[in-house]
């Protein structure tokens, strides 16, 4: 059977000779269209798109998971912690029915417009010579670099960064704007001139995706960031769940030079998941979940016994 999800391998896309034969990348799905970003550039793979994912027929939505890690080897699946439960939990009844550990779920705390951006980030590093192992796994240290939050009209139902209770209480002020740093470390602030976050101490794009909102304050960020350059794209639909609003301007500011995601990548120690076998890197293998077993630590040496005495080698 076709699949009927949408994905966009190119001839282009199919980097790295190995053994005469061509790699087919490994494939980075999304589960909504408004989380496929458009390409960094032109060899940014295009994601597949697992839309309707819980409205499909069991048998059907199974024979066409089946054909896509059939046809590129190997999928990571990247969703956030907003994505509707009933899609969430197909994705897992799915991967259980499929006995594959071919299948990679992927679930970072980010907020949705952040996991836009890791997914499109796994996207142009899916056309280098990385492993699917080392690629699914290098979500978890591109993360670190991701400075991700929004501009939001209240704070009264955001529940995933720390809200103090004066910052409740002005959230009801009619007017009042906050600016929300939800990753790496968390930040709140009450917009107002000279008001800023702290950002990256590195050079980033910034991606800014207006809701409901009527503000410029995340776009005047980029210049306080000092960032390479601005674009802006839809809100996507889970970002409303996720802020607790839909009053918000989304914004996140990300790396995007193909050759510095990939030194990052490559520059940290590879080792091989004592599972499943695959090169990883970090201490957990994406596909299988196996951890990486304890360090072995020799035993502690034996103290004397009372009376004896050590005899000389």
């Amino acid at each position: 059977m076709k699949s009927s999800w949408r994905t966009g391998v190119t001839p282009a896309g199919r980097a790295g000779v190995k053994s005469g034969e061509l790699r087919v990348p490994t494939a980075i799905a999304v589960t909504s269209a408004d989380m496929a970003l458009p390409a960094q550039d032109e060899r940014t793979m295009h994601a597949v798109v697992l839309d309707g994912l819980d409205t499909k027929p069991l048998d059907q939505a199974l024979t066409e998971l089946h054909t896509l890690t059939e046809q590129y080897g190997y999928l990571v699946v990247v969703c956030s912690q907003a994505t509707p439960e009933p899609v969430v939990r197909r994705l897992y009844t799915l991967r259980s029915l499929l006995e594959s550990d071919r299948m990679a779920l992927f679930r970072p705390d980010l907020p949705p417009l952040g996991i836009a951006v890791l997914a499109r980030q796994l996207r142009q590093l899916a056309s280098c010579d990385l492993s699917p192992g080392v690629l699914a796994s290098s979500g978890r240290l591109l993360t670190h670099y991701i400075h991700a939050g929004a501009v939001v009209g209240s704070v009264a139902k955001l529940d995933r960064v720390p809200v103090g209770l004066k910052a409740h209480a002005r959230s009801w002020v009619p007017g009042s704007q906050f600016a929300v740093l939800a990753h790496p470390d968390p930040q709140l602030v009450k917009v107002a001139p000279g008001v800023t976050l702290k950002g990256p101490e590195f050079s980033t794009w910034l991606l800014v995706a207006k809701g409901q909102l009527q503000s410029d304050w995340a776009a005047g960020l980029g210049t306080r960031w000092g960032v390479h350059g601005l674009r802006e794209v839809p809100l996507p639909a889970e970002s409303a769940a996720w802020w607790g609003t839909g009053r918000l301007v989304e914004f996140c500011g990300y790396l995007a030079d193909l050759s510095v995601l990939y030194q990052l990548v490559t520059s940290v120690r590879q080792t091989s998941c004592h599972w499943c076998g695959l090169d990883v890197i970090g201490d957990r293998c994406v596909f299988c979940s196996a951890t990486s077993p304890p360090a072995h630590e020799p035993a502690a040496p034996r103290a004397l016994e009372p009376g004896r005495r050590r005899t000389p080698a």
